[in-house]
């Protein structure tokens, strides 16, 4: 994708076998991940399985779309999102479009649902693992059981930022550099490098939480009420019933971007079933 801005994004594209015409899903990454993640590549594997084109799509400034982004995404970043599902050629949608976002990935696509406005219809959606309240997140992030991953995880958006690409400005460096906690990164860095006032601008604008009254398309929520860092509390307060186009499940356990068991990831099977649901 090229928005105009310079700046190119990049996905990877999979078939599954010649004959089978199902539609594509477009699977976005969370936090510091990219298309070649994981859980990327095992839900692209079940997803061609089932006979759907697969596009694992690389966020504005991750992965090999990093050396040709100036700009970085964000857990709000949907405007990119809907200029992806613009460019697509008529071949690859012809049949339709299905999504899926994970962790800041889900947020993003919930967010994006929410806002309408689509350029292509998108006939089902799912998030997994989304943190839909980016504060009590950011906070839950800092508790004291967290730290070894909280320190993990600000080393790697640290990485990620000072990656190969073109570089950021020195007062942009130096407050990445500085950052002792994913709230002072987002603060000093994601909020006021993207026009907020710091991050609990950015967080308000951009959680999904406010924007799931509105999703007119089929979606299924799915997260785990034990993940460690997104609090299972945020979903179980909310009016599932108000909005007949979200299903949430919601497990006792999975962990964030979990749910291993018997006969593979059982998110993945979740996902292929409600897709296959609504096509």
């Amino acid at each position: 994708m090229d928005d105009g801005s310079g700046d190119v994004l990049l996905g990877a594209l999979d078939r599954p076998a010649q004959g089978v015409r199902k539609p594509l899903v477009i699977l976005v990454h969370g936090l510091t991940g990219c298309e070649t993640g994981t859980y990327m590549l095992t839900t692209a594997a079940a997803l061609l399985a089932q006979g759907h084109p697969v596009l694992r799509l690389n966020q504005r400034g991750a992965g090999p779309s990093r050396p040709f982004c100036r700009l970085r995404y964000h857990a709000g970043r949907s405007q990119d999102l809907r200029a992806v599902l613009a460019q697509l050629p008529s071949g690859l949608v012809g049949d339709g479009v299905l999504m899926a976002g994970y962790s800041l990935g889900g947020n993003a696509l919930l967010k994006l649902l929410g806002e309408g406005d689509l350029p292509v219809p998108i006939l089902a959606a799912a998030s997994v693992s989304a943190p839909i309240d980016l504060a009590l997140t950011s906070r839950t992030f800092m508790e004291p059981r967290n730290r070894v991953y909280h320190s993990w995880l600000l080393n790697r958006m640290k990485a990620e930022t000072f990656a190969s690409g073109p570089r950021i400005e020195a007062k942009w460096a130096d407050a990445v550099r500085t950052a002792r906690s994913v709230y002072e990164f987002d603060d000093r860095f994601i909020g006021p490098w993207n026009g907020w006032s710091g991050a609990e601008e950015y967080y308000a604008v951009n959680s999904a939480l406010r924007f799931l009254p509105r999703i007119a398309v089929p979606t299924l929520v799915v997260h785990a009420l034990d993940d460690p860092w997104i609090p299972g509390a945020i979903y179980t307060s909310i009016d599932w019933s108000a909005n007949p186009n979200l299903t949430p499940l919601l497990p006792s356990g999975g962990g964030h971007v979990g749910f291993h068991g018997e006969g593979g990831v059982w998110h993945d099977r979740c996902l292929a079933a409600f897709f296959a649901a609504h096509i």
